[in-house]
C-alpha cells in the first residue's frame, strides 16, 4: 500500500495524529477514534492494522496493554515526494518571517524611542 493510500484515510491521519503526541495505548486511541468519528471498536484495530503492516506505526506489550507508537521512515516518503511542491509554499513562509522580523524591530525601536 502506498503512503497515500494509508493516509487518505481521515481515521489513520487522526490515529497518526494522536500518535504524533506520544505513545498511546491502543485503548486510549480507541476512546478517541470512536467519539470523534463513530465507528466500532474492531474498525478502530483495522485501522490499527494498516498503520502497523505499513510501517507508520509500532505496537509493543506492556503487561496487559498494546502501547502505539508512530514510525517516521513512511512519513519520509512523503517528504521526499512533497520536496517540489515545497516552492509553492516556501516563498510565502519567507516573506511571512521577513514581515515577523520587521515588525518586531519596528516594535523594539518604538520602545526604545519612548523611553
Amino acid at each position: 500500500m502506498h503512503a497515500f493510500d494509508v493516509l487518505g484515510d481521515p481515521v489513520r491521519r487522526r490515529i497518526l495524529e494522536l500518535l504524533a503526541e506520544g505513545e498511546q495505548t491502543s485503548g486510549a486511541i480507541t476512546a478517541a477514534v470512536q467519539r470523534e468519528f463513530r465507528i466500532s471498536q474492531p474498525a478502530v484495530s483495522q485501522h490499527l492494522r494498516v498503520l502497523r503492516e505499513t510501517g507508520f506505526a509500532s505496537v509493543r506489550a506492556e503487561g496487559t496493554r498494546r502501547v502505539y507508537a508512530v514510525e517516521s521512515a513512511p512519513l519520509q516518503e512523503v517528504d521526499v515526494w512533497l520536496e517540489p511542491f515545497r516552492r509553492f509554499w516556501s516563498r510565502r513562509l519567507d516573506a511571512l518571517a521577513t514581515e515577523i522580523a520587521r515588525g518586531k524591530r519596528e516594535r523594539r525601536i518604538t520602545q526604545e524611542n519612548d523611553k
